[in-house]
């Protein structure tokens, strides 16, 4: 069941991102990703919210917390999962690993971003 409620929710959040990034887009343009920013940015703060909640009262079941942090909010954004993790290791005082995570992340990714650009040419041309 909670792996039907993860997929479901994570359907919502995607069209919810889909509808923001379309809405901003038509708003404000291109020249910046509006889109990408807002839902990471919107993501961070409503994971951050839902885990707090749920991890500190009883007013969301760890059913619902799943569904709305693994699910709708994953499918929103994955950025707000990396913020969350983050943010736990500097509050546990691990500095040092929230900020490899930070650099591993940021660097990590661009330099895939720049291999999955490389392999795309090299396959296909461009």
């Amino acid at each position: 069941m909670k792996t039907l409620l993860v997929g479901l929710g994570g359907a919502l959040g995607s069209i919810a991102r889909y509808h923001l990034d379309g809405w901003l887009q038509q708003r404000y343009g291109t020249v910046f990703p509006y889109g990408t920013f807002a839902v990471n940015v919107i993501g961070s703060s409503l994971l951050e919210l839902v885990m707090h909640v749920g991890l500190r009262t009883e007013l969301v079941s760890p059913t619902v917390r799943i569904a709305l942090a693994s699910g709708v909010i994953g499918g929103f954004t994955t950025y707000s999962t990396f913020n969350y993790e983050t943010i736990r290791y500097a509050q546990d005082g691990s500095w040092p690993v929230a900020l490899a995570n930070v650099l591993a992340t940021l660097l990590g990714c661009l330099v895939a971003g720049l291999a999955g650009v490389a392999l795309g040419r090299w396959i296909f041309g461009g």
